[in-house]
């Protein structure tokens, strides 16, 4: 089969102001034909472009002849010591994660006062009660929070919230609340974590934080599902916009079995990409939805 490449011109708009454009820029292609919208993806990937607003694809030619670029290979790490991020909210009694969800209790039940009564002396423990509904702090859900036959917490395989490669999509400094496809076009999110920083948890605990997040489009879950994310986060109130019914970033993504981390923390002190994330909640049937101590590793 005789290779393709493709010619065309472009204008890209960046969601935090201003923009380029490229004249007869020519790229490889696999098969005979591409899509416009596999094009824009190929060119903010390669270009490393990020914040990335709408891209127009213009006078676009395909033709024969030899692909330009050599393959690469992934490097694999080796043994090296590891340092760990928290991504984590503390949970504390009172404290309100989402408006219109209770505050959770966190109390004693039994004291080390109380327990000294029933152990030698100088022995005594607490245990400790906690009230609260299953969206309080940094948590995870699962397919069963959106889908009544969806995998549930008890269901939930280990490897879809544990040992991660991770990938951070910065878009801090976002003129707009959306943030759709294009943020993600750069990046390589195949069988990765994808955890998005919009700085957003600064307003953590303040009125603030339930006003006006950032969120994802549709358009934004569809391109991670179809090109193969694993779970995705974010560092905000929701990966929805609220203002609405409906929950089209949920549906799609835990449609596809793709766990969703809501209200992270700390992106910031992540590197790009180099580590690895886990989220696994308890086993509990019957629940979508539960607290998660989310943390990356990285080798140093």
């Amino acid at each position: 089969m005789s290779e393709k490449r493709v010619s065309f011109d472009f204008e890209i708009d960046f969601s935090n102001g201003g923009g380029i454009q490229g004249q007869g820029f020519r790229l490889d292609i696999e098969g005979d034909d591409i899509s416009d919208e596999r094009l824009t993806a190929s060119i903010v990937r390669d270009m490393r472009l990020l914040m990335v607003g709408a891209v127009r694809i213009l006078n676009k030619t395909i033709f024969e002849e030899p692909h330009k670029r050599a393959k690469l290979r992934e490097a694999v790490d080796g043994d090296s010591p590891t340092r760990f991020v928290d991504l984590s909210h503390v949970i504390e009694d009172g404290m309100i994660t989402y408006k219109g969800l209770p505050a959770p209790l966190v109390c004693d039940h039994m004291s080390f006062l109380q327990s000294r009564s029933s152990y030698d002396a100088g022995t005594e423990f607490q245990i400790g009660r906690i009230e609260m509904v299953a969206n309080t702090g940094t948590y995870l859900d699962t397919p069963y929070h959106r889908y009544c036959d969806g995998v549930d917490l008890a269901g939930l395989p280990l490897d879809w919230t544990s040992d991660l490669p991770g990938v951070v999509v910065r878009v801090t400094g976002l003129t707009g609340r959306p943030i759709d496809w294009t943020h993600f076009a750069s990046i390589a999110v195949s069988d990765r974590a994808v955890l998005v920083q919009t700085g957003w948890d600064a307003h953590w605990r303040t009125d603030r934080y339930f006003e006006g997040h950032p969120f994802l489009t549709e358009a934004a879950a569809i391109y991670l599902r179809d090109n193969g994310a694993r779970l995705v986060g974010i560092d905000s109130l929701n990966i929805d916009d609220t203002t609405g019914k409906s929950r089209p970033v949920h549906s799609v993504l835990l449609g596809a079995n793709i766990p969703i981390v809501e209200h992270l923390t700390n992106l910031g002190a992540l590197p790009l990409e180099g580590f690895r994330f886990h989220a696994s909640p308890p086993k509990i049937a019957r629940m979508g939805t539960f607290p998660v101590r989310a943390h990356a590793c990285i080798r140093a």
